[in-house]
């Protein structure tokens, strides 16, 4: 298949957020993905309604209608990825999440688009009870997200079968969000996946990594929980979002690469 358009649902991972910056914006593995696709169709374009910190109703109501007028047929690949916030949140619903989310993906499929679906890292490389609960919701959640794909043929990505994925080096600072070498990886993944050109490099884990010394790590850990963190727990408090005012990146399709 020869995509002569992309459109880009979804939250920080879909942004781009915390990739290289370009003309102040993140670039993120969906630009990385449009530049690779853009090299087979002279009229390829390109548009990506992702907001960072949006919920899985928030990205069904405010971008999935709008990427649905979008669509012109199998040639417009959609990419649709949300639920992650919600599963990080307190009293989080599962079966509320697998209905929403199911019934998206079906809308979307509806149009006649080509789908494009993710799964969430389970194993993160961590220990304890936290991990223990992400790796119980992101299963559950990971198990929906395959069964609606193979119900509607929509492509998946699945960054569980690379156990590398797990290796930290491919975050940022942040803990949570891909930096550039992450976003780099993610985006041959799927050009790969979707039959075009890519990197085969990027399945080749990374050289063990050299051993941080303690103070150096709880320094950092302070560090990150200060920077990151309690900002996240205040804005939780105050029922707020990092999205919140944000506008998306390329709201309608525009040629591209950009010119």
């Amino acid at each position: 298949m020869i995509y002569n358009r992309f459109v880009v649902c979804g939250d920080s991972y879909s942004e781009g957020m915390t990739d290289e910056m370009v003309d102040g914006l993140y670039r993120g593995w969906a630009d990385r993905v449009a530049d690779g696709l853009a090299k087979k169709s002279p009229t390829f374009t390109y548009a990506n309604l992702a907001i960072r910190g949006k919920l899985l109703p928030q990205v069904i109501q405010d971008q999935v209608p709008i990427a649905l007028t979008y669509v012109t047929g199998p040639d417009t690949l959609v990419s649709f990825h949300a639920g992650a916030n919600d599963a990080l949140r307190p009293g989080f619903d599962a079966a509320l999440a697998k209905e929403r989310y199911q019934g998206a993906v079906r809308k979307l499929a509806a149009s006649g688009a080509t789908i494009m679906l993710f799964t969430v890292l389970e194993d993160t490389g961590n220990s304890g009870r936290g991990s223990k609960l992400w790796q119980e919701r992101f299963g559950a959640f990971n198990k929906g997200v395959r069964e609606i794909a193979a119900e509607v043929g929509a492509i998946i990505v699945d960054a569980n079968q690379e156990r590398f994925f797990s290796d930290k080096r491919f975050l940022a600072f942040d803990r949570l969000h891909l930096n550039s070498m992450g976003h780099s990886r993610c985006a041959d993944a799927v050009l790969e996946k979707l039959g075009y050109e890519f990197d085969p490099g990027w399945r080749t884990p990374l050289p063990p990594a050299t051993p941080t010394p303690w103070i150096k790590e709880r320094a950092v850990g302070v560090m990150w929980f200060f920077v990151f963190a309690l900002p996240w727990i205040i804005r939780r408090l105050r029922g707020r979002s990092s999205g919140d005012g944000r506008v998306c990146k390329y709201p309608a399709p525009i040629s591209w690469p950009k010119r």
